[in-house]
This record gives C-alpha cells, structure tokens and sequence, in this order.
C-alpha cells in the first residue's frame, strides 16, 4: 500500500480510538470502535488477503465515529433501525471521506469507498459483497455470544437468517469454521436448519 493509505489508517484509528467506550487490549486502553476497526482489517486480509487499497480502506472506515449516533436515538422497533442504520453509512462515509481528502485521495477513490460504506449494489458489486462479508464474520466471531443472550431467541434466529442470507459462498464458508460458544453454535445451527 501507499504512504497516503498508511496515513489514512492512522488518522481513522486516531478518530476510532476517541470513542468513550473503552476496551482492554493486550493491557492497553483503546476505544472500542479502534478494536472493531481492527477486527475489520484482519478480516478483510484474512478473506479477501488481494484486496483492493479501495476495500481495506472502507473495511476500517466501517463504523467510524459510530458512537456519535447511539442506536436510542431512533424510535426502537425495526422501522427506526433501518433509519438509524441508513444514517450511518452516510455518516461513515462523509467521516471517511473527509479523511481521505486530507491525506490526498482522489475523487474516484474517496466516490468508490463511499459506495462500498453505504452498502451500495449489494450482491452485483463483488467489493460491497466482501465488505458484507468481513462485517458478519467480524459480528458472528466477536459480538454475536454477547448479542444473542440479550434478546428473545426468535428474534436472533430471524437476525442469523438475515446474514447468513447478506453473505456470499466464501463469507458462508468462513462462518462455519468460526469458533464459537456452544450456546451461539447451537443458535447458528437451529437458524440454519431450514
């Protein structure tokens, strides 16, 4: 990658590493969304390891700053979801992209990050599709064992559903080798069992 991507990188962690809500780490004190942002790129090398500089760049942008728009902020039931969920990938994007101005990013990059953060084309452009990808399995091998226990299990067996079906073959396969809880096996299992 370029010197202008490594300090994009930075400058998104620095952003991620102001979210208030803290982590331990490895001993250190880091904001959660810096930890996401992390899980992300892993993913994303992980995966998709010939990833375009396009991809890695949006798969760390995925939630910057995404504490400023707090879930509650939304009527609670699904209809406000989809509105708070919309809001953010414009508002990721527009962090994102004032980022990639700064470091020197051309428009059609700083344009093509932003489709991929707004979920543009999904399942017809193949990179929205891996970004979707590195998404599920960065919430189903870190967040979903805390998530699930928090709600009815009908309602996380139709969410498993919803991305198992947002995800495409390679995201799939990577999903079943996921170490897992048994309790979030046994969840992932009864939503796949159709």
């Amino acid at each position: 990658m370029t010197e202008r991507f490594d300090a994009a990188i930075s400058r998104f962690d620095a952003i991620n590493n102001a979210d208030p809500r803290r982590v331990s780490v490895d001993g250190a004190d880091i904001g959660s969304e810096l930890l996401y942002a992390r899980q992300m790129s892993e993913w994303a090398n992980r995966l998709y390891p010939d990833a375009s500089e396009v991809l890695r760049l949006a798969a760390r942008a995925q939630h910057i700053k995404r504490w400023e728009i707090p879930r509650n902020t939304f009527p609670m039931d699904r209809a406000g979801y989809h509105r708070w969920r919309t809001t953010l990938y414009s508002f990721h994007a527009d962090v994102a992209e004032g980022v990639l101005r700064e470091v020197g990013y051309d428009d059609a990059t700083i344009s093509r990050v932003r489709s991929l953060l707004k979920k543009e084309r999904l399942k017809a452009d193949p990179e929205t599709q891996a970004l979707e990808d590195v998404i599920c399995l960065v919430f189903l091998e870190n967040y979903f064992a805390d998530f699930a226990p928090k709600h009815e299990e009908d309602k996380v067996i139709t969410i498993l559903r919803r991305t198992w079906a947002k995800m495409s073959g390679v995201g799939q396969k990577a999903a079943l080798e996921l170490q897992m809880p048994a309790e979030a096996r046994r969840l992932v299992e009864k939503a796949l069992a159709v």
